[in-house]
């Protein structure tokens, strides 16, 4: 058996220069909007996601409470090792405890594009971009170390998730 793990970047958010400090700096009206699109996409998918960790960082927060509130889940947290520079090693320690079949990891570029990385091939190249409401999706084995032998199966851009009206 599976987990499926979606690797989700926060929405557009206010610019570092407009903002004193990085932590509350808060998703864009055109952030909101495009990740309420892609929330909206990924529910027409019939994806529902058993838990929601967050990065604490209030665009990433405000990103996944998006998510809840668009139906995708009921369990959402904050999970610190999400933000930026976070540690992968503290979210694979709670891997075998969390009964969630479909996770969503609520986070910032560089890291969710590395750790897709190092869940894929074992190893950090720095080559996978996340575009802001991107999601990259992993299929990762369960009851072993999910290191080079997960599965990508998708990888796009809030573009191709949103539907032109």
């Amino acid at each position: 058996m599976a987990k499926y793990v979606y690797l989700i970047r926060h929405g557009i958010a206010l610019d570092r220069a407009l903002s004193e400090q990085d932590e509350t700096r808060p998703l864009t009206n055109k952030g909101r909007k495009k990740t309420k699109q892609v929330a909206k996409t990924i529910k027409e998918k019939g994806i529902y996601f058993d838990q929601v960790l967050t990065s604490p960082l209030l665009r990433a927060k405000e990103t996944a409470e998006i998510l809840k509130d668009k139906g995708l889940t009921e369990n959402l947290e904050n999970f610190s090792p999400l933000a930026p520079n976070g540690d992968i090693q503290d979210w694979l320690n709670s891997w075998d405890k969390s009964s969630a079949e479909t996770l969503a990891l609520v986070g910032h570029q560089p890291d969710l594009g590395n750790w897709a990385e190092l869940l894929i091939s074992g190893k950090i190249e720095e080559k996978l971009v996340l575009k802001k409401a991107g999601i990259i999706g992993l299929n990762c084995p369960e009851n072993q170390s999910p290191f080079g032998k997960s599965q990508l199966f998708l990888l796009t851009s809030p573009k191709w998730l949103i539907k032109s009206e």
